[in-house]
C-alpha cells in the first residue's frame, strides 16, 4: 500500500490536474442515461484521483463517496468539491484490499483494473444500478512499460460483464492511439440476482 500512495501522490503532486479539470468524456455523455436509469442518487467512484468525475456527479445531484489511495489527489478532490460548492465524501482507502460494503445506484471504475473488485462491485449496486467501467487495454507498447495484470485484453470486459444478471448498455473499445480503452456501461438486472 505505502508504494502505491507514495507514487500515486508524486504524480498528482507533479501536475495541478494529472487527468485535467474537466469530467471523463464518455461520463459526460452518458450522464442523462444515466440519470433517467439509476434507481437512486448514491454513488461512489473508484480510484477517484483528483475527484474530476466525483465533483461532476455531485453537481448532477449524487451523493457521491470518492475512494483512492492518494492523499495528495483526495485533497485536491475536496478542493475541488469545496470551490465548486458540492459535497464528496473522499475516503482513503488501498483498493488491493477493499471489498465495497455500501450499497450504490451508480459505480464508477476508470483508469484503474482490480479484476477481484469487480464482483464486488457489482454485488453492491442496488437492483437496476449502473456500473461505469472505462480503463486502459493491453498492447505492444504498453506491455513493455506496464504490468500486464494491470490491462485490459480485448474482449474482456464484455467477458466478464456477460457472466452477471444484468444488460451491458454499451461496450466499446479504441484500439487507436497511444492509450487503447475499453468502456462498458452495464445495468444489474431489476430483481438483483446475481
Amino acid at each position: 500500500m505505502e508504494m502505491d500512495r507514495i507514487k500515486w501522490n508524486e504524480r498528482f503532486m507533479s501536475e495541478d490536474s494529472f487527468l485535467g479539470e474537466r469530467p471523463s468524456p464518455f461520463l459526460s455523455r452518458e450522464i442523462e442515461r444515466i440519470k433517467a436509469l439509476v434507481p437512486g442518487r448514491d454513488a461512489v467512484d473508484i480510484a477517484c484521483g483528483e475527484g474530476r468525475n466525483s465533483v461532476f456527479l455531485a453537481q448532477h445531484g449524487f451523493r457521491v463517496v470518492g475512494l483512492d489511495i492518494s492523499d495528495i489527489g483526495l485533497a485536491k478532490g475536496r478542493d475541488r468539491a469545496q470551490a465548486q460548492s458540492v459535497h464528496v465524501e473522499f475516503r482513503r482507502v488501498d483498493l488491493d484490499e477493499y471489498r465495497i460494503e455500501e450499497r450504490y445506484d451508480l459505480i464508477l471504475n476508470f483508469n484503474f483494473l482490480q479484476r477481484k473488485l469487480i464482483s464486488s462491485e457489482v454485488a453492491s449496486l442496488n437492483p437496476g444500478g449502473v456500473l461505469l467501467f472505462d480503463t486502459i487495454m493491453a498492447s505492444e507498447e504498453l506491455l513493455q512499460l506496464h504490468n500486464p495484470d494491470y490491462l485490459l485484453q480485448p474482449g474482456e470486459l464484455n467477458s466478464i460483464f456477460s457472466a452477471y444478471d444484468g444488460d451491458i448498455l454499451y461496450s466499446d473499445e479504441s484500439r487507436s492511439g497511444d492509450m487503447p480503452t475499453a468502456r462498458i456501461l452495464f445495468r444489474k438486472s431489476i430483481t438483483g440476482s446475481e
